[in-house]
Order: structure tokens, then C-alpha cells, then sequence
């Protein structure tokens, strides 16, 4: 689905916004609810706080929605140093970190915050878009069979990649958060379909049940 961007322009700083990647986390409204007021037009002042502060603020929305540019020399959204995958109850994929991630038509999109579909409902595919909601996807998270190769290469991106009708196939060093414990590796098949027995790991259900996504 085509992206709608829209910009909050501020005295020392703009604040940008995305349409689709928004999934309503509510960091932003309520880390700084004079900025952020969705009950007001424009929703989005940026004026109405410090800019350090608003920045800091931005940085915790988990889907990158939300981003900035400073115009007072401030410094830019740093590339964090460790790669995390969260594994959120009932919920998305949420990845932070210097991430890498191949998009459909072949595009690569590089980022730092990402909210990823594991439901398999989502009409913003590979994004989440909440749609897990609707469906009442339910994972609480917990690991059973841990399907991560161990970590060899240290640092670097992590680059994902939605295979075709599969899983999301994982490169790269990573931290695997669940509910119950965190697992470090560098190489995983996480579902995407919504349906493995071994979530969040992909084992197979996808082409018993035919999911289909590009």
C-alpha cells in the first residue's frame, strides 16, 4: 500500500508522520501529550515542547511512524548498536536496530524502528497495521522450540527479508526478545503466516494453509 507522509513543520524541528505505519501504540500522545493531541488539527505541534525532549519522545514509537529532522543542529536518530527483535503478546514483530529490510519490489528500506506482521492478516504487508486485533491472533510469546543459529560475526545490519508466501528470513547479529527469556543469534525463519505450531519461528504451516504474500 502506497505510504502517505505528512510533515509537522516546527521552529527548530520537523516532525514527520506516517499514515501507514501508524499502529496507535500511543507513545507520542502519551510521552508528550502537548505535541501530541489527536484531538486538535493540525495533531502534531511541535513548538509546544523542548526539542531534546520531543526527540527522545519520538524515539519510542516502536513502528517509526513518527521520525524527525532537526533544523537547530541537533543530533540526527543515532543507528543503534545492538539488534533486537521483540516478540510482542498477540502482536507484531517489533525490530530495532540497524535494520535492513527487503520489500517486495526488490527495494531495500533501511531503519531503525519497524512493526512487522505475524498474524498474516495485514493489508500494509510486511508492516503491521493492527489487523492482529480483528483477528484475535493470539501468542503469548513464550518460546518452546528455539530456532535461532548462534551468533559468529559480531556487529553489523540485520537484513530481512518476507520470503515469497513463507516466513521473514533473518541475517544478521540479533537479540530475540520473548515473554520468558531472550535468545542471541544470527540467523532465523520467524512466521509470518500466523499459524505455526512453534511461533515465532516458521515451521512450514504457511504452505499447508496456503498463505499467500509476495
Amino acid at each position: 500500500m502506497a505510504d502517505k507522509l505528512r510533515a509537522y513543520e516546527g521552529k527548530d524541528i520537523t516532525v514527520t508522520y506516517s499514515l501507514r505505519r501508524c499502529i496507535h501504540a500511543a507513545e507520542c500522545v502519551h510521552g508528550l501529550g502537548a505535541v501530541f493531541d489527536p484531538e486538535r488539527r493540525p495533531w502534531v505541534d511541535p513548538d509546544q515542547a523542548p526539542v531534546d525532549e520531543l526527540a527522545d519522545v519520538i524515539l519510542r514509537c516502536p513502528s517509526g511512524a513518527l521520525r524527525f529532522d532537526r533544523k537547530d543542529g541537533g543530533a540526527a536518530e543515532p543507528i543503534p548498536e545492538d539488534n533486537t527483535v521483540t516478540v510482542a503478546a498477540d502482536g507484531p514483530l517489533y525490530l530495532h536496530g540497524n535494520v535492513e529490510l527487503t520489500l517486495p519490489d526488490g527495494s531495500v528500506h533501511q531503519d531503525t524502528r519497524v512493526a512487522l506482521c505475524r498474524c498474516g492478516d495485514s493489508k500494509n504487508k510486511p508492516f503491521c497495521d493492527n489487523s492482529h486485533l480483528k483477528a484475535e491472533f493470539k501468542d503469548a510469546s513464550v518460546f518452546q522450540k528455539v530456532m535461532v543459529k548462534p551468533d559468529t560475526n559480531g556487529g553489523g545490519a540485520l537484513a530481512v527479508k518476507p520470503a515469497r508466501n513463507g516466513p521473514f528470513l533473518i541475517q544478521g547479529p540479533l537479540n530475540l526478545v520473548g515473554a520468558e527469556e531472550t535468545v542471541r543469534g544470527a540467523q532465523a525463519a520467524l512466521c509470518r503466516c500466523g499459524h505455526s505450531n512453534n511461533k515465532p519461528f516458521c515451521d512450514g504451516t504457511h504452505n499447508k494453509i496456503g498463505f499467500e504474500s509476495e
